[in-house]
């Protein structure tokens, strides 16, 4: 028999009551509807479901009210709120006092359905016990082939002041590896100093990076240390080059020639001793070549370069920094952390993160605020992330798709992948025709053009805990 999971409605209008009960009923869904909470508090407080959807607005005490008071003795029970006064008062006093999710009426019948069917999974996932991954290594994290390259280049300047130039596209972590140079070097001890030249008004660039003297320009009402200054003795850290004016490329290159420079507006030397790291999602040879960019100056810092490689280039590492990133943004919001189930591992790993490491990130922190259970399923994903490549199944290029995942199992060394994809993809089929005809298998079977006793026998070896219902 499948595990069939107690949904309670509390509403007091009737026709609410009868759509809800004849959606969800499924064969592993099982349905108590109420029309007054108080009748409910009663009736929930001692033998709680799986999950409660309750209206908001009702005679005697109110949706809210009771999400509260059945939540004082069970936390864990997701609530799904509805309410046909889908303002923006009652979606934050649901979310506030807890809800799951929060539910505007007129709703879309196969859309509450998932909505519990997420709920219930929610649930379901709390009762486990839930290992965070702990001892992350928060300086850079890669197992791939091509990290593996960027951290023997680490161990081999380790001992070095030498100038380095990393590329990598936008996103990629520039910053991290420059800031890993560092506190690896002999310089560890003194400052590292970032700046980003794309960040900076182009008449602001020179005051940033070499500091200015009392009057030098209107607003200068007291001398400053630019960034030099402020590096002495350590690493300065030159992100975005591409896009350093001409003119400061010429007074960089004197300083990187010279080891001295003038404050604006100055008349006296600074020496300074700074270690250069700068980094670029440009090409830089291409910018010599166009006139861009010094070509001298572009020899200097070309001394030794890191290549940083994009996030679809080293899927493996993905799982493992989405987990550091969801520990360090319940650290930044003081909340629980959130742990992904492998489906959703999975999913995030074929996506093609145009923004590389840094989306990766941001996604993490939105998932930590915005999705609604311990567990996040590829529902809770951004839905602008819950297709694989970038929408090509949504576009209805599911091959397309099928034979891009194909490719990449057959260059990561997978074998028998029929083994792997035809009872997935026979799966797959089987659970939607269920939901399309709300879990009659007879129809079901019509539906994918099989004999009734096909799929009777396909359950047994798929979907074992719906063989044997109704």
């Amino acid at each position: 028999m499948t595990d069939v999971a107690r949904v309670a409605v509390v509403d007091d209008d009737r026709a609410i009551r009868w759509v809800l009960e004849r959606a969800l009923a499924q064969p592993d869904l099982e349905v108590e509807c109420i029309d007054r909470a108080d009748v409910a508090l009663s009736r929930l407080l001692d033998d709680p479901p799986d999950v409660l959807v309750t209206d908001i607005r009702m005679p005697g005490i109110d949706g809210l009210d009771l999400m509260s008071r059945i939540r004082e003795v069970h936390p864990d029970l997701p609530v799904i709120v509805m309410t046909a006064h889908s303002d923006l008062e009652s979606a934050v006093a649901s979310y506030q006092g807890g809800a799951f999710e929060y539910l505007p009426k007129p709703f879309d019948v196969d859309e509450a359905l998932a909505l519990v069917r997420r709920a219930v999974a929610h649930a379901r996932e709390r009762k486990r016990p839930v290992s965070v991954p702990e001892g992350l290594d928060a300086e850079i994290i890669g197992e791939a082939p091509a990290m593996q390259e960027v951290f023997r280049a680490i161990g081999r300047l380790s001992h070095s002041h030498i100038t380095v130039l990393i590329n990598g596209e936008s996103g990629t972590g520039k910053e991290r590896v420059a800031r890993a140079l560092h506190q690896h070097s002999p310089r560890a001890s003194h400052p590292f100093i970032a700046l980003n030249m794309a960040a900076i008004p182009r008449d602001l660039i020179e005051s940033e990076l070499f500091g200015h003297e009392k009057g030098a320009f209107t607003g200068a009402t007291a001398s400053r240390q630019g960034r030099f200054e402020q590096a002495n003795g350590g690493t300065l850290f030159l992100d975005e080059i591409g896009d350093m004016p001409a003119e400061t490329q010429t007074r960089l290159l004197r300083v990187l020639a010279d080891g001295e420079f003038y404050r604006v507006g100055g008349h006296t030397p600074v020496k300074v001793d700074v270690r250069i790291i700068a980094a670029t999602h440009q090409n830089l040879e291409r910018l010599v070549e166009d006139g861009r960019f010094r070509e001298d100056l572009f020899h200097r810092l070309n001394v030794i370069r890191v290549h940083l490689p994009k996030l679809a280039e080293r899927r493996e590492d993905i799982p493992r920094l989405a987990r550091h990133f969801l520990v360090e943004a319940a650290k930044e919001l003081a909340t629980d952390v959130k742990v992904l189930t492998k489906d959703a591992e999975a999913h995030l790993t074929r996506l093609p993160w145009p923004g590389n490491v840094r989306q990766l990130e941001n996604t993490c922190r939105w998932l930590t605020v915005m999705a609604s259970g311990r567990e996040i399923l590829i529902e809770d994903l951004p839905p602008e992330l819950r297709q694989d490549e970038g929408g090509e199944v949504a576009n209805g290029d599911w091959r397309a798709a099928f034979r891009d995942w194909a490719d990449r199992a057959l260059a990561a060394g997978h074998t028998h992948l029929l083994e792997e994809a035809v009872p997935d993809f026979e799966r797959i089929l089987i659970e939607t025709a269920l939901k399309h005809t709300g879990g009659r298998k007879g129809e079901a079977a019509e539906l994918l053009g099989w004999g009734r006793n096909t799929l009777t026998r396909k359950l047994k070896v798929l979907l074992p805990a719906l063989a044997d219902s109704d």
